[in-house]
């Protein structure tokens, strides 16, 4: 059986805790920064987690991390 292929995208994207959830970082803190509030860019610096629902797909993406 040959070994499955990481997807290269979704290795940079996600990380796996120690307890198997997968951490991911927030969306829409990359331009357009200046009509956000101070405080919603304080919010998309806290990184998150994935739903239960769309890890297991993403697992099958990252087999070896």
């Amino acid at each position: 059986m040959p070994k499955i292929k990481t997807n290269r995208g979704a290795a940079k994207r996600f990380k796996v805790t120690g307890s198997g959830k997968i951490k991911r970082n927030k969306a829409y803190a990359r331009h357009i920064l200046t009509k956000k509030t101070t405080k919603q860019k304080r919010g998309l610096r806290a990184g998150g987690l994935v739903s239960k629902e769309d890890s297991d797909r993403i697992k099958k993406l990252i087999p070896y991390l």
